[in-house]
């Protein structure tokens, strides 16, 4: 059987900050903010991420004006180059368009670049509701399973022991830290990357972001791993170790079902909305 080629990237962030940086961010040398628990290097990234927050939690909702340039320039403090800049990373990413002699408009949410890792990243932060979380999670249900059964058809043997390595640190790591977080993402991506697939790897740093986010909602009300969820990690593990592809999407997809029922349950229990409806950020 030939091998597919291994990916050799190591996830392993400890927040959603650090998973939205590493998929998009450009590489710098030190972050000078921390906004919203996301990293920004510069002093457009600030004003990207901070406008980007409010127009996802629906302080400007679709169709309506920004404040003009000089508002936010007095509101901010910034030079125009630096509001300009951030209004083009907006623009590049769907959220607004500017005309001349109209002003700077919010977009329909259809839009919005939903596959770029950082709108992603500013619905988790801003606008969490249940309906956001289902389509997530069918986004995860749509990729995940069929990795799972590529990696059990195709896989190394040195992939398939990174996939063992990350399963026996969620073992270890079984009644909570930053470390099974870092466990469980690693023993996801590790099957998303032995899939060799070029298009998974396309979307690496969507379902990278996605992975984190789900995560991180699913330990805010938990701070260790169920049994349950453990055994079902292991189940989609040996039936990758036995090269049986329709358990392994069976098992995986399984897994996949119950979990998001944890993170909503995580949603309710932290105030978030039970419904589509997400909550209305104030502007500070």
């Amino acid at each position: 059987m030939a091998k597919r080629p291994r990916s050799t990237r190591q996830a392993s962030p400890r927040s959603l900050a650090e998973a939205a940086a590493a998929a998009s961010a450009p590489r710098r040398s030190t972050p000078i903010y921390k906004e919203g628990g996301r990293l920004v290097y510069n002093v457009h990234d600030f004003l990207a991420n901070k406008l980007a927050t409010e127009i996802v939690g629906g302080i400007y909702p679709p169709g309506t004006l920004f404040p003009n340039e000089s508002e936010l320039r007095a509101r901010f403090g910034v030079s125009r180059t630096a509001l300009r800049e951030a209004f083009r990373v907006l623009t590049a990413k769907g959220l607004i368009v500017s005309r001349t002699k109209v002003g700077t408009r919010v977009r329909p949410k259809a839009d919005w670049n939903m596959l770029d890792p950082d709108v992603l990243a500013w619905h988790l932060q801003a606008a969490l509701s249940e309906e956001f979380v289902t389509d997530l999670f069918e986004l995860r249900q749509m990729v995940e399973p069929q990795a799972a059964a590529l990696a059990a058809q195709s896989c190394d043997e040195a992939t398939l022991g990174d996939i063992e390595a990350a399963y026996a640190d969620m073992v270890r790591y079984q009644n909570g830290s930053d470390d099974l977080i870092d466990a469980d993402l690693r023993f996801h991506q590790t099957i998303l990357e032995a899939t060799g697939n070029h298009f998974i790897g396309a979307l690496g740093g969507l379902i990278h972001t996605a992975l984190v986010g789900s995560f991180q909602l699913g330990w805010e009300s938990a701070s260790f791993m169920q049994n349950d969820r453990l055994l079902q990690h292991r189940a989609v593990l040996d039936a990758i170790r036995d090269r049986n592809p329709e358990q392994a999407h069976a098992q995986m997809a399984a897994l996949l079902r119950d979990s998001v029922d944890d993170v909503k349950r995580a949603l309710r229990s932290r105030g978030g909305a039970s419904t589509g409806a997400s909550p209305v950020l104030k502007r500070r």
